[in-house]
């Protein structure tokens, strides 16, 4: 019996890397990328810090001083040197806002206050149509 051997000019094999499936692949993941990057929000706070000019006119003008909010490490909430609970600080501000429409508030927040109750007077400023929040922490 005769073994035959193959070689290599009567039959031509091809031995080669197929790049069709790398580049379906590749294809897919920049798809798939360039579709998820659109839905990828960032999360910011604006940021406006005020002149010199802006502290001096807020000092001279009795109408545009801030609500001062202190809160207490124990949680205690003072609205205008008046001790109130969380529920009552949107009522308090909305009656300075109306006397005072042009103030914003001054949240002095102890280093060691609830965080969750930093955050229900913030809604409640929020709730009482102030979105001019400044924040100062206390000792």
């Amino acid at each position: 019996m005769r073994i035959r051997r193959h070689q290599a000019e009567s039959h031509e094999s091809h031995t080669g890397i197929d790049l069709a499936p790398m580049l379906d692949f590749v294809t897919n993941l920049l798809i798939f990328f360039i579709i998820t990057a659109v839905f990828v929000k960032e999360v910011s706070l604006e940021v406006s810090r005020p002149t010199g000019e802006m502290t001096q006119e807020q000092e001279d003008d009795p109408k545009k001083a801030a609500i001062p909010i202190s809160i207490l490490s124990d949680g205690t909430i003072w609205v205008d040197n008046r001790e109130v609970d969380v529920r009552a600080v949107r009522a308090n501000v909305e009656r300075i806002k109306a006397v005072r429409p042009e103030a914003g508030v001054l949240i002095v927040a102890d280093q060691n206050a609830p965080t969750g109750t930093v955050v229900d007077v913030i809604d409640a400023a929020r709730l009482a149509a102030v979105f001019n929040i400044t924040f100062s922490t206390g000792q």
